[in-house]
């Protein structure tokens, strides 16, 4: 297994060395995105103001309060807790969000499905894993709220964070096919089976 560190923007090319177990820190710019904001880029047809062109981005709704525009909240906000939400319920958003944004990472907790897994080895993708819990430390990874787009949708606005050593994270699922979550899965089938077996009750 191999550490990288990635500055966003990234290419294809950075997101095709990445293997399923390797560790990924990233840095300078991180978008914060959720179910709502997913629902009006692509249900509902708004289009941002921002380029997510090869950007990672987070699931996540943050906890965030109100302060006067400064240099390190320019947007009006500063961060509280920004926590990361399970990713599950956003799989069809993956596709969209690779095509039509150019969106190359995308970081949440408890992995995405098959048509996610086709999407990340087509187009050049990966999912970034954060370990479930860990929001008080991910929140000591943004040096600021930059911006927001959409911010109708608070807390499920489009955010863009301006970040510093933020991870390390796990590659969850990679460009080539490799999916932790499979891996996983077929080691606790195996394991019922014998289980099972051994208790004759296969």
């Amino acid at each position: 297994m191999a550490h990288h560190t990635l500055h966003m923007p990234c290419t294809e090319a950075d997101i095709r060395q990445l293997r399923a177990g390797d560790t990924v820190t990233l840095q300078d710019t991180l978008f914060g995105i959720r179910d709502a904001t997913q629902i009006h880029m692509f249900d509902r047809g708004r289009r941002t103001r921002f380029d997510l062109n090869g950007h990672a981005v987070i699931h996540t709704a943050p906890n965030v309060r109100k302060v006067d525009p400064s240099g390190t909240n320019q947007a009006g906000y500063e961060a509280v807790c920004i926590g990361t939400t399970t990713s599950d319920r956003m799989e069809r958003f993956t596709r969209p969000l690779m095509e039509r944004e150019g969106v190359r990472i995308i970081i949440g907790k408890g992995g995405l499905r098959e048509e996610s897994a086709k999407a990340f080895q087509e187009l050049g993708g990966c999912y970034l894993a954060v370990i479930g819990g860990a929001a008080a430390l991910e929140t000591t990874w943004i040096a600021a709220i930059e911006d927001v787009d959409m911010d109708d949708l608070n807390p499920e606005s489009l955010w863009r964070f301006a970040i510093k050593d933020f991870g390390p994270l796990i590659v969850g699922m990679d460009s080539h096919g490799g999916s932790l979550y499979r891996d996983v899965q077929a080691s606790v089938e195996a394991r019922r089976a014998a289980v099972l077996a051994k208790l004759g009750a296969a």
